[in-house]
């Protein structure tokens, strides 16, 4: 709003446009918009005084309440003026008025003008407010105010006043300055604006910067938790060093890598050096942790090849991941890999680097590093060895098992051959140089007939790692194996899996051999070490199936029950599950000892209900299960996952008459000084006791049965009384035999490792075989000691079948069985045994007792129930249909 200037001499002034006067009548006061420029004055005298106007273009009057007044104006092209003070003084003399105005060139410039009661003041502030400024329109903000009221009860009305005006100034002031700077810099970025064909070039260049920032910042995050393992001393620390020997004290094996520095890298021939980098990093020297080129070089061939033939990680990813990572395929390993490997290049030199990697790399063979390889496979230092040794050392880093030449010697051959042509494409090397080493290719020792149980001493070197005290790296182990009984075992095994193996479909087995203290004499993890090191005796879970029953059955004897208790065998519905036998028929009243030894599956399900589930779970852990047991309806049956050094210990307490059997591998350790660091009967407490005398009885009683009569009579040892339990999960994925005598516990597993099904492999076929393979030679020329509980009863035991005859003997009050009749055994045909034990069934049927014992014809030429077909009429929930179906 803007008024307008005297014009020739005349002054208009609107009667709105008046300001107080304290001499006047009126006290009341106008407040309006001065004129820009005012060259007027305040004209005449008496009640009222204005100020005039010569031309007015907008005029506003209204009657203000009392206190300070704000009324804003046309806003300027340039700037703009905001009143800061305006006050009147106690004479009303005068009305003093100081502006604010903002130019961006000048910053804020201030001016103060005075309004007085006559014309010449008047002037002074027309012509202040008017005069010419930077150039500009004069169109201004102007404040005027009453004289200020002097009644202190009125002030504070102002004082919340000014604060209201503050917050609204101090905000809009910084949405303006907001403005303004965006405004500067759309006007700075129109600068780099393009148009046409150069435009789409633009445009994808800026959208891969903006999305690689964004991969690169979750890259990060993902990477960050791998960084915690840098912030241990981990330059200096150093894997253990550990040499074994069995338990006659004769040495069987080593385990772990070479120090850092136990053969420096100026040691390592030039050659042998030249042909890692040329197979693995030929740009080693050059990038700076991830070769770029190398990577994209690697996924175009491997795009051409329609296949991986080339990997594109360097030597210090693969370093990362050695020290820092795991072997898991996943795109965070990959990234943390990645992230590792330039942390390595900036704390490490190149030369660190890959000495790092020559000693700390898997090179097959259970040897770790260059040196460790070159011992194992060439029987000499990684110093001595030949350009065609070197070449075969290189070609195992890619694939150690895969190109082990004690597993293939062709497949290392030629892998060695490739190498020698990539250290003639990589200019390490000439042609003629690797003539020689082609025609002469290394020969390695032969390990075809190594005796070394490496399954055990994988193991036993993670236990004595444990049980290691101090500082020491380099120690000696004194272990529990005999290595008689492992090779044993190893036959066992393989002898069974080639006879039967591709008919039955069944691949692989497990067999683990303890005493009734728990110390391991045999391990086997697997049917070839040199094929697959997993270790399928410790690490891998299996459902264990029928063989799980006899905890149900142990803690259903601490429970009040005897072998003697009669249970109905009958259907049962549990929430809509309902389990049933292996042959869909059911015997009613049973005993438990009848159950157990003919695996009636609806017997335990009746007294895991009776007893609680929560109990059977104690009791198995008590007994030396240490892999979780979920509480679920099939548990009962098996439905669990177990591991078979843990079966083996569980069931050597059967053996030791009730005291805790845990497994273990090592003796004794000692450091390179001959100092005992560790010693199994000083450092171990003594084993407690898990289950009662009579429940031990009670419960050998029952599996010994399981033998002799059983579902487990191709376990039988002629006169060796043993106890045991078959085992056959849903589908016949998992085989397993468990069984004990006075001296040893072994438990057998065979299956598949994808978990496919075998061809109808039941526990009483061929893993009873096999643990009868093994029990024979572990027994042979040993004293046998009895079994707690059995040898006083004088119960019918069966001790040698052969293809039509069995022979009978009675257990002895103490020691083992002896024949009856002496050289001459009383002997039956099989028919024959069958037919009388029906009769008698029949007979005590009759009387009104169940027969403990049981016929042969049950057994079905060892197909024992399949434990865990529970089929009902309605599916149970998928956490309780086996976790062998995973």
């Amino acid at each position: 709003m803007v008024c307008g200037t005297k014009d020739a001499g005349e002054v208009k002034s609107p009667p709105s446009l008046s300001l107080p006067h304290k001499g006047g009548g009126n006290d009341g006061g106008k407040l309006g918009i001065l004129p820009s420029p005012l060259r007027g004055g305040v004209r005449g005298g008496g009640q009222k005084k204005q100020i005039g106007c010569c031309r007015i273009a907008h005029a506003l009057a209204f009657q203000p309440p009392p206190g300070r007044h704000f009324v804003p104006s046309t806003l300027p092209a340039r700037g703009r003026f905001y009143p800061e003070t305006a006050s009147a003084k106690d004479d009303a003399r005068a009305i003093i008025i100081t502006l604010r105005r903002r130019i961006p060139e000048f910053g804020v410039r201030r001016r103060t003008c005075l309004s007085g009661r006559n014309n010449r003041q008047g002037s002074k502030l027309g012509s202040c407010l008017g005069k010419p400024y930077g150039g500009t329109r004069k169109e201004w903000l102007i404040a005027v105010t009453e004289p200020e009221n002097k009644e202190p009860e009125k002030r504070w009305r102002f004082f919340f006043l000014a604060i209201d005006a503050w917050i609204d100034t101090g905000i809009y002031r910084f949405g303006e300055a907001v403005r303004n700077r965006y405004d500067a810099y759309s006007v700075f970025m129109r600068r780099f604006r393009v148009t046409g064909a150069p435009r789409s070039v633009v445009e994808v260049l800026s959208d891969g910067l903006s999305f690689g920032t964004v991969g690169a910042l979750l890259a990060l995050a993902l990477a960050l938790p791998a960084f915690d393992a840098t912030k241990t001393d981990w330059r200096t620390q150093v894997e253990y060093s550990v040499t074994f020997l069995d338990r006659f004290g004769e040495e069987i094996g080593r385990r772990g890598i070479f120090q850092n520095d136990s053969i420096p890298l100026e040691d390592v021939p030039d050659f042998a050096v030249k042909a890692v980098l040329a197979t693995e990093d030929r740009r080693f020297f050059d990038h700076f942790g991830i070769d770029v080129i190398g990577t994209f070089r690697a996924l175009v061939e491997n795009v051409r090849a329609k296949t991986v033939v080339q990997g594109g990680s360097s030597i210090t990813q693969q370093l990362a991941k050695n020290l820092f990572l795991s072997n898991e395929r996943t795109l965070e390993r990959k990234v943390k890999e990645a992230f590792l490997a330039i942390w390595l290049e900036m704390n490490l030199s190149k030369n660190e680097i890959l000495k790092l990697y020559l000693d700390r790399s898997y090179m097959g063979g259970g040897a770790f590093g260059i040196e460790a390889a070159s011992q194992y496979y060439f029987g000499k230092s990684v110093r001595q060895v030949t350009l065609a040794e070197a070449a075969l050392l290189a070609g195992l880093f890619k694939a150690p098992t895969k190109f082990a030449p004690h597993i293939n010697l062709p497949a290392a051959r030629a892998r060695a051959n490739e190498v020698l042509s990539n250290m003639v494409e990589a200019g390490f090397a000439s042609e003629g140089q690797v003539v020689a080493a082609r025609r002469n290719p290394a020969i390695p020792i032969d390990r075809l007939d190594d005796e070394n149980p490496n399954y055990f001493l994988d193991w036993a070197f993670i236990e004595a790692k444990r049980l290691a005290k101090g500082d020491d790296r380099v120690l000696f182990a004194h272990t529990t194996v005999d290595l008689n009984l492992q090779r044993a075992a190893e036959n066992a095994l393989e002898s069974t899996l080639r006879e039967y193996g591709r008919e039955r479909r069944t691949s692989q087995g497990a067999i683990v051999l303890v005493t009734p203290e728990g110390a391991v004499r045999a391990m086997v993890g697997g049917r070839d070490y040199g094929q697959s090191v997993f270790n399928r005796a410790v690490d891998a879970l299996r459902q264990p199936g029928s063989s799980f029953k006899p905890f149900v059955y142990t803690t259903a004897m601490m429970n009040g029950y005897s072998p003697r208790s009669v249970v109905v065998d009958a259907p049962i519905n549990i929430g809509g599950w309902s389990p049933r036998n292996y042959g869909r028929s059911y015997r009613g009243a049973v005993t438990l000892m009848t159950a157990l030894v003919k695996s009636i599956n609806t017997i335990p399900v009746r007294l895991a209900q009776a007893i609680g589930r929560d109990k059977i779970i104690d009791t198995a852990k008590r007994m030396g299960i240490r892999s979780e047991l979920k509480i679920t309806r099939p548990l009962p049956l098996g439905v669990a996952e177990v591991s078979v050094i843990d079966m083996a210990s569980a069931y050597a307490v059967f053996a030791n008459g009730g005291m805790r059997a845990m497994p273990h591998g090592v003796l004794q350790i000692r450091n390179t000084k001959g100092e005992l660091l560790y010693d199994h009967s000083r450092d171990e407490p003594a084993a407690e006791r898990v289950l009662p005398e009579k429940t031990v009885a009670q419960m050998n009683s029952i599996l010994t049965r399981v033998i002799s009569s059983g579902t487990g009579r191709r376990a039988i040892i002629e006169g060796v009384i043993a106890g045991g339990k078959t085992g056959t999960t849903q589908a016949y994925r998992d085989a397993w035999f468990i069984g004990f005598t006075g001296n040893f516990s072994a438990a057998v597993w065979l299956g598949n490792d994808n978990f496919k099904p075998t061809g109808r492999v039941t526990g009483g076929f061929l893993p009873a075989m096999t643990w009868n393979k093994l029990m024979r030679f572990a027994h042979a020329n040993v004293d046998l000691k009895p079994i707690p509980g059995i040898g006083a009863s004088g119960e019918l035991l069966v001790t040698r079948k052969s293809k039509n005859r069995v022979s009978v003997s009675l257990a002895p009050k103490s020691g083992p069985p002896v024949v009856v009749g002496g050289a001459i055994p009383l002997s039956l045909s099989e028919k024959s045994t069958a037919a009388i034990d029906r009769i008698g069934a029949l007979l005590r049927e009759a009387a009104g007792a169940e027969t403990a014992g049981g016929t042969l014809d049950d057994d079905r030429a060892g197909i024992d129930d399949a434990e865990t077909r529970y089929a009902g009429r309605t599916k149970a929930p998928a956490s309780e249909r086996g976790a062998g179906e995973r």
